[in-house]
């Protein structure tokens, strides 16, 4: 892998863990010798962070499910075409917090919008680039909630149990469905996590 942009990406729902595995991750790589930029979505430029704002918001007014999607996919657009694609074709590693895997999570599982819709927008955006290695952290729902409960919640945080249980039922398909993706059991122990993040991050490493 020398030499090449390595793409990285962790999903999960709140409450998973992903900022903690997040860190770990990159200190693990740094310890290797690799410093791969950090960064997030929806977010990662001045205008996707703006675009991040407006969706977090709770508001009064009902968000349209389509309206919300092409909303996340503006912010996508930006970050990839202005941070993401120029950092792997310079040959840097880049470590995201979530990426397309949590727009079919959420916006398909948990709002509905047909996949087809959700693929044709992927492939405008980000055309074959999907990542190198996907970090599920797959914990119960009601584990995930327990653990965001004391804090403010943004509008996602928000939503209904149920909406969860569609997103995580997505997330696990998608971990079925593609090789790159490694689910990891977020409802162990920080230190379980941990393990099994390494073991996942040493078979990338030493993959051809």
């Amino acid at each position: 892998m020398n030499g090449t942009g390595r793409f990285i990406t962790l999903e999960g729902a709140e409450g998973a863990g992903k900022s903690t595995s997040l860190a770990f991750v990159h200190r693990f790589l740094g310890a290797r010798g690799i410093d791969a930029l950090v960064t997030r979505e929806p977010g990662g430029t001045p205008l996707a962070e703006e675009i991040r704002t407006v969706l977090l918001a709770p508001r009064d007014e009902r968000v349209d499910a389509l309206a919300e999607t092409l909303l996340i996919f503006a912010a996508r657009a930006q970050h990839f075409a202005t941070v993401i694609e120029p950092a792997l074709q310079s040959g840097r590693w880049v470590l995201c917090d979530r990426f397309t895997d949590s727009t079919f999570a959420y916006q398909g599982g948990g709002r509905g919008v047909p996949t087809a819709l959700l693929e044709a927008l992927a492939a405008q955006v980000h055309h074959d680039r999907w990542p190198h290695l996907t970090l599920y952290l797959d914990a119960p729902t009601d584990v995930a909630l327990e653990r965001i409960r004391g804090r403010e919640h943004d509008r996602f945080e928000r939503q209904p149990e149920e909406f969860f249980e569609r997103a995580r039922a997505v997330f696990r398909q998608r971990a079925q469905e593609h090789e790159r993706i490694v689910q990891i059991d977020a409802g162990q122990g920080h230190g379980g996590v941990r393990r099994d993040i390494e073991r996942a991050l040493e078979r990338f490493l030493a993959a051809p």
